[in-house]
């Protein structure tokens, strides 16, 4: 692997100088909250057997992002009020208290309540993390590290799944929630004797700017009222629901831009002129259209084809391995090759999301790996050199809100994604309860409905390909 300027990375020694010891630590809260998502995966049919509310299924996701979006929007900005240690210390309590709220949760509610609750602390935990390659690390070794992040996500995809089978079918699912409850609040233990060193404890001298509160909580209402869309029985209630929300979604981006000092989001994030805006374009894009495959894939592939729940979770990890391995391949690619490599991986994406539309109805298990292979490879090859080019094309008053952004981002469509694919699935059949003959009609149309929505990301792709 090598850096920017061609040269070669002496990982041995990059090692030794306790960078890269401390990145992996700081990291471990991204392996916290990958994990416990793709977990989700094989527990969730033993969940919904247990406390019911298929129609609940898109929310457990949407609400678990939107706490993962508030708190990793915010990121950017606690940092100037409590150390980076107090608030890894913060967000992963609070991520095992809401898992141990889920852990006992005697009904969906409340553990819809656990999940808002550990979403808190699983997207501090992973924003923080990139706040860190900003704050604490050099410039040029920012590709190694988005590298790791990667490499950390393929290791969650790998172990999450299992995890899930294993534990639920040994001890039931409560206890997979269990186990990560002890995690969580081991991290913040370990975190608090660990991260000692001076910029990890230092809050900023300077005036902290006003806390974002009117940004926030109209980035809640709006991701609250999509989230209601996705679980309504009523079509036009449902519609209704979906374009309040996505007009609060606007209407967070005018107040943040209104309040200059306290930003959450760099300027003009989705001009399509700048770099900086077609990335950002791209990757909320993607995020809203590929997450109905790994909230819906394994219940349509247990009761319309009757695979078994870990073949259906190894599937959906796959995604996330490919995603992982290629990013590494991939990282020491020279600068003039990054653009062309992010439009050819909008393309593998677009065309794994049109794959799964044929391949899932059909029941054909190595079209549907190699349509997640495809998907995954394509985030792979193109999510780090998107980061890269968002973070160092935002102005440097801009630069650590740029870093907390993009993933923030990829929670906003997660969100936005799991509600709407919990209309499209709802009103293709769901809503009449969980069978085979549902199934099959919501199998196709959970795709396709988002194609278009892909498109417009291949197409903010070859737009930064041609930015600056």
């Amino acid at each position: 692997m090598v850096d920017r300027s061609g040269r070669r990375v002496d990982w041995r020694a990059l090692w030794a100088s306790g960078d890269l010891g401390l990145f992996c630590f700081v990291s471990l809260g991204i392996l916290l909250h990958a994990t416990m998502e793709t977990m989700m995966a094989t527990i969730m049919p033993a969940l919904v057997g247990d406390l019911e509310g298929v129609t609940l299924v898109g929310w457990t996701f949407a609400i678990y992002e939107l706490g993962a979006i508030v708190a990793g929007t915010a990121a950017g900005r606690l940092v100037s009020y409590v150390s980076l240690r107090g608030n890894m210390v913060g967000a992963a309590t609070l991520y095992g208290c809401g898992a141990l709220i889920c852990a006992l949760a005697p009904t969906m509610p409340i553990l819809l309540a656990g999940r808002l609750i550990e979403g808190l602390g699983g997207g501090g935990l992973v924003s923080l993390a990139y706040v860190s390659v900003e704050r604490l690390f050099a410039r040029a070794i920012w590709p190694q590290l988005f590298g790791i992040m990667s490499a950390i996500w393929g290791v969650a995809a790998f172990s999450g799944p299992l995890l899930g089978a294993l534990i639920s079918t040994a001890f039931g699912w409560r206890w997979a929630f269990g186990t990560f409850a002890i995690a969580g609040v081991a991290m913040a233990a370990v975190s608090y004797a660990v991260l000692r060193m001076p910029e990890a404890r230092r809050v900023t001298g300077d005036e902290p700017p006003p806390f974002p509160v009117p940004a926030l909580a109209t980035l809640a209402c709006a991701v609250i009222l999509i989230a209601f869309a996705g679980v309504t029985a009523s079509g036009y209630a449902s519609l209704a629901l979906l374009v309040a929300g996505l007009f609060g979604l606007w209407l967070f981006f005018r107040v943040d831009a209104l309040m200059p000092r306290s930003r959450l989001f760099p300027r003009r994030p989705f001009d399509w002129s700048t770099a900086l805006g077609s990335g950002m374009t791209m990757v909320a894009a993607l995020s809203v259209s590929t997450v109905s495959f790994a909230v819906y894939a394994p219940l349509l592939l247990t009761s319309l084809h009757g695979i078994p729940v870990l073949t259906t979770g190894y599937i959906i990890a796959a995604e996330s391995i490919a995603w992982s391995i290629l990013s590494i391949l991939v990282a020491g690619a020279p600068p003039h090759r990054e653009r062309l490599i992010i439009v050819g991986g909008a393309v593998m994406i677009t065309a794994g999301l049109a794959g799964f539309s044929v391949a899932i109805p059909a029941g054909n298990v190595p079209a549907i790996l190699f349509c997640a292979l495809l998907q995954g490879g394509g985030f792979g090859i193109a999510w780090p050199f998107v980061t890269r080019i968002i973070v160092a094309s935002a102005p440097a008053q801009d630069s650590t809100v740029a870093s907390s952004a993009v993933p923030a981002l990829q929670r906003i469509g997660y969100a936005v994604g799991a509600a709407a694919a919990g209309i499209v699935a709802n009103s293709s059949g769901f809503a009449e309860g969980l069978s085979g003959e549902t199934a099959a009609g919501v199998a196709r149309w959970l795709f396709l409905a988002f194609l278009p929505l892909a498109l417009i990301g291949c197409a903010a792709a070859v737009r930064m390909s041609r930015t600056g």
